[in-house]
């Protein structure tokens, strides 16, 4: 399978992946109707709610000092607090992750990684999906060394054993639970999954363009010019992967089609593992497991995130290399046309494109798609003003408008 076969294919999972949403949006007004208080809070079950407590608790790591919550804060959209290129954890907090802190939100509705009919990577949690459900990836950060650090489940349950929800916990899992710890750990990971399907702040569906396609708002000009060049194939075609429209049945789109991509992003010196020339995250060819480790052509592929709240990150893609949106766009739309603003250069004066990845896998790297199909000398698929323009569209994505 050839890489530059992806993009076709991506069009064909869009239908797929709208629908896999509309089940996840399904069970999430579902929840949040069932079990409503008189105020109109939506309540939370048993074992979300304990899950909520284990989200938040500090004390589930070997620090002391950090949670679920501390890398997915849910003022940042449930990803990244601040722009680091990843979040430091550990022992001592004094650990550098290995990339960007993702947003965990809308996640309930990913499917498990799968190759789709086309041979397309899809789905799956994490840069690069080897977590295939929302259980599997909470048990992940638990016992990461450079995250929450505990040396087993044995230890997170011990943990969990001195918290002040202990006796809640028992009561719903039995009296015993405690004693048997691998079947503990599965329990908390279960809880946190339920916390992240049932609680509607993880599926708020609650920006300007939900609003807009409930036909409650409606966008201003410089935000319609932003949605059409976000859609055009001939400019931004960002809707190749991040599909924009309602599906049929008339759920709100993710802004992701699920699958992954190789885009070339620059090396990042910020990353501690980058000091080593040697060193290369190759992503979905490379992850935990070695499953796909004979899979050359995924090398460098990172999974394409929900553009939701995209503009309350501090750190983009998944190495953290760009701060912001503008930035992150002109590399888009100026990769190729412009390569020497983002890539160094060698001694002998030439442009070392694709940096952070090794020579032999240049060619993994999407030139197919636009606005990636140009080379030096070719103008741009977006102007600057066009650029401003998309990032007014982006900006209605952020959950929590208000009129």
């Amino acid at each position: 399978m050839e890489t530059n076969r992806w993009p076709a294919a991506r069009r064909a999972v869009h239908g797929a992946a709208r629908a896999v949403g509309w089940i996840g949006v399904a069970l999430a007004l579902a929840l949040g109707a069932c079990g409503g208080s008189d105020d109109g809070t939506a309540r939370l079950s048993a074992e979300a709610a304990l899950g909520e407590k284990m989200f938040h608790d500090v004390s589930l790591s070997a620090s002391g000092r950090q949670s679920c919550a501390s890398c997915h804060d849910a003022r940042f959209g449930h990803g990244s607090p601040n722009g680091l290129a990843a979040q430091l954890g550990g022992p001592g907090l004094t650990l550098q992750g290995a990339r960007v802190a993702p947003s965990i939100r809308y996640l309930a509705t990913a499917p498990a990684f799968h190759f789709d009919a086309e041979g397309t990577p899809t789905g799956g949690l994490f840069w690069d999906g080897r977590a295939a459900s929302l259980a599997d990836q909470a048990k992940g950060p638990l016992l990461n060394p450079v995250e929450m650090a505990n040396a087993s489940a044995a230890e997170v349950v011990a943990k969990l054993a001195r918290a002040d929800y202990a006796a809640e916990f028992q009561r719903l899992y039995g009296l015993d639970i405690l004693q048997t710890p691998d079947e503990a750990f599965e329990r908390i990971a279960q809880a946190l999954a339920r916390y992240q399907k049932e609680d509607p702040a993880f599926q708020p569906f609650s920006s300007k363009y939900d609003a807009v396609l409930r036909r409650q708002a409606s966008l201003t000009p410089q935000e319609e010019r932003g949605l059409a060049l976000f859609k055009d194939e001939k400019k931004g075609n960002c809707a190749a992967c991040h599909p924009a429209d309602k599906a049929a049945d008339g759920s709100h789109p993710l802004f992701t089609d699920f699958t992954y991509d190789n885009l070339g992003v620059p090396r990042n010196p910020e990353l501690g593992h980058n000091a080593h020339p040697a060193f290369f995250d190759l992503g979905l060819c490379a992850r935990q497991g070695g499953d796909l480790a004979a899979r050359t052509e995924l090398c460098g592929a990172f999974k394409v995130p929900s553009l939701r709240n995209v503009a309350l990150r501090q750190a983009l893609f998944h190495n953290g290399h760009f701060k912001n949106l503008t930035d992150a766009l002109r590399f888009y739309v100026q990769r190729d046309t412009h390569p020497e603003k983002w890539y160094p250069r060698r001694a002998d004066g030439s442009i070392a494109v694709f940096n952070d990845l090794p020579p032999a896998l240049h060619g993994n790297v999407n030139t197919a798609e636009v606005p990636y199909d140009r080379k030096p000398g070719d103008e741009p698929a977006l102007t600057e003003a066009e650029i401003q323009d998309v990032i007014a569209f982006l900006k209605t994505l952020t959950d929590g408008w208000k009129r």
